[in-house]
Order: structure tokens, then sequence, then C-alpha cells
């Protein structure tokens, strides 16, 4: 699994990486997290509102930070 999380750096996009690690850790799963800072690498995935996560090249949400027991509804079972 490939996780990208797309964001300028602000303290809601390092929320956002915190709690995919987070979920990602406690229930063993392996996947690889980049970030995804630069203006054209997050356009060319059609968001505007940020931070934005994009799971296996899906963008699944934007906008917002999850809590990590969401975040464990997107990312079990993929």
């Amino acid at each position: 699994m490939t996780i990208k999380i797309l964001g300028s750096g602000c303290p809601n996009c390092r929320r956002l990486e915190a709690n995919v690690r987070l979920v990602l850790e406690a229930r063993g799963i392996e996947a690889e997290v980049e970030k995804v800072t630069d203006v054209a690498g997050i356009l060319a995935y059609g968001v505007s509102s940020k931070p934005a996560l994009v799971i296996d090249e899906d963008v699944v949400l934007a906008g917002r930070v999850p809590s990590p027991r969401q975040l464990e509804g997107l990312l079990v079972g993929r």
C-alpha cells in the first residue's frame, strides 16, 4: 500500500501524517508513507483543500484531519 499526505507541512498536515502512522503501527499494516508538499504535485491530484490523503493513487479525503478511528476504517482491508 502506498499512502501520500498532500499538504504544505502545516500543523494539520503533520497531524494527519502522525495519525496515519499511528494507525499503521497499531494495526501492523505495511505501507509506504510519502509527503507531497510541492504545489504541482498536489494539484496533479485535483486537490484544492489540504491536507489530503491518497491511498494507492485514490484521493480518499481532503480538507480535514480524521481521527485515528476514522483513518482505521479507510486503511484496514485495503
